[in-house]
């Protein structure tokens, strides 16, 4: 068992003072250390966080364009138009909360790889990352597929950081295929995503939703 941690300890931090028969072993494995694969995925979270919150920004400026819109074509008590922003208003802030769920969740992610870059706690940290990114790349695919894409290199990286730790510490990879923390993170990410549109978002005006209402419910006959 000690020689197992040692193992780990080296591979952790990189430092492989080996002789030829473990170099051998060890020359179709992945050269970089455990603790460098998870400082990347954490930069790449950064970066995907990053393009996000620039993507957010673009929506709620566009929102804030068809809302004035909206305003005006009521002024003119041309309700028809006002209604169609409002429609338009209403698509874009349904994307905007999916993805502002998203980046919460991502931003939650990052804060759990930083705590296991700084104490190697790699599998009992890592299991709800894992099924956190995976959810996320999965809900994203339709919407946003380039960062969809980014987060499964990010999936693939921490999926090998978790077979190598479970190869030191004898625990089954399968066990990080699944995690409760995970669905709570994810809940967590959606109830912070609403409070957050509903702060940074106005309600539309009350003709206008009345009007919505309406014309769902003829369309509905």
């Amino acid at each position: 068992m000690t020689s197992k941690v040692e193992d780990f300890v080296r591979n952790w931090n990189g430092r492989q003072e080996v002789g030829i028969g473990e170099r051998v072993k060890n020359a179709f494995k992945p050269k970089q250390p455990l603790k460098y694969k998870l400082v990347t995925a954490n930069y790449k979270l950064r970066t995907t966080i990053n393009r996000l919150e620039v993507y957010i920004s673009k929506m709620q400026e566009r929102d804030r364009v068809l809302f004035e819109r909206v305003i005006s074509a009521q002024m003119a008590k041309d309700n028809a138009r006002a209604s169609m922003y409002a429609n338009e208003i209403a698509e874009i802030r349904k994307m905007t909360k999916q993805i502002m769920g998203v980046q919460i969740a991502l931003e939650q992610v990052q804060l759990r790889l930083e705590t296991v870059t700084e104490v190697a706690d790699v599998f009992n940290n890592l299991i709800p990352v894992i099924g956190v990114v995976r959810e996320l790349k999965n809900a994203i695919k339709g919407v946003m597929p380039e960062i969809s894409m980014e987060l499964a290199e990010v999936e693939e990286g921490l999926q090998e950081v978790i077979i190598e730790a479970g190869d030191f510490t004898g625990t089954s990879v399968e066990q990080a295929a699944t995690s409760p923390e995970a669905r709570k993170i994810l809940q967590e990410a959606s109830m912070i995503a609403e409070q957050r549109m509903k702060e940074n978002f106005p309600d539309l005006p009350a003709l206008v939703t009345t009007t919505q209402k309406a014309e769902n419910g003829n369309g509905s006959k």
